[in-house]
């Protein structure tokens, strides 16, 4: 899957996050806390106008913590 800027990227990670964590009946405190991360960072990473990198090791915890596969993070919607 290509991306064709940086933003196109962290939004589309940023929608399936959510999209996860909503299918999951989770909140974005709860997700936060499950993954020992700031609520502000889980808010931020959502965000629709989101420009903020992560580490591939938050990405794997948030995607074990809601049972998907990383790679699910990265397909369009």
């Amino acid at each position: 899957m290509k991306f064709s800027n940086d933003a196109d990227l962290y939004k589309t990670i940023g929608s399936n996050i959510k999209y996860y964590r909503e299918k999951a009946g989770l909140t974005q405190v709860q997700l936060a806390e499950l993954v020992q991360i700031s609520i502000s960072y889980i808010s931020k990473i959502e965000a629709s106008g989101c420009n903020k990198s992560l580490s591939i090791s938050v990405l794997n915890h948030i995607a074990n913590t809601l049972t998907v596969d990383i790679c699910d993070f990265f397909v369009r919607r």
